[in-house]
């Protein structure tokens, strides 16, 4: 299987930002559409992405800083402070044992896919467990129905 097949089950519904959009409002996209990233664009171009790691850090990071003084607002953060500006991207021709080898070495849970310049989509570690197990299933329906099915000796 390859990521291209995962895509195309997931659908490639985009969740963009830019890199000075203010973070309290990334945050909010995220939690309105139940989703652990957003893709960080400009210019046409992947610059970066968010994901609730990132913000899950800058939160623990100012919660220490705050107890040593003062620390500005939260909502004066934007993204370009807190994303990862060179995520780890992937191919739609990838294979998913690939992809899988890729998202637990590099421990990254969300990862853009890249043809050539154009950002095809997101897949999470969710998607890629799903996509394994429904290809799991299938197989194990199409094999039941194989045995089912052998002629019987006589």
């Amino acid at each position: 299987m390859q990521v291209s097949e995962i895509l195309r089950v997931k659908g490639t519904t985009l969740y963009t930002t830019t890199p000075d959009t203010m973070l309290s409002d990334c945050v909010v996209t995220m939690a309105d559409h139940d989703i652990g990233s957003l893709i960080v664009m400009e210019r046409g171009q992947l610059v970066g992405m968010l994901t609730f790691r990132e913000v899950i850090r800058v939160l623990a990071k100012r919660q220490l800083e705050h107890r040593t003084g003062p620390t500005p607002p939260v909502a004066e953060i934007v993204v370009r402070d807190v994303m990862n500006p060179k995520p780890i991207v992937v191919t739609p021709e990838m294979d998913v044992n690939e992809l899988r080898r890729s998202m637990i070495d590099t421990h990254q849970r969300y990862l853009p896919v890249m043809d050539k310049d154009t950002v095809m989509g997101v897949i999470s570690f969710h998607d890629v467990a799903r996509a394994v197990l429904e290809e799991q299933s299938f197989e194990n329906r199409m094999l039941k129905a194989y045995i089912r099915d052998w002629p019987a000796e006589g």
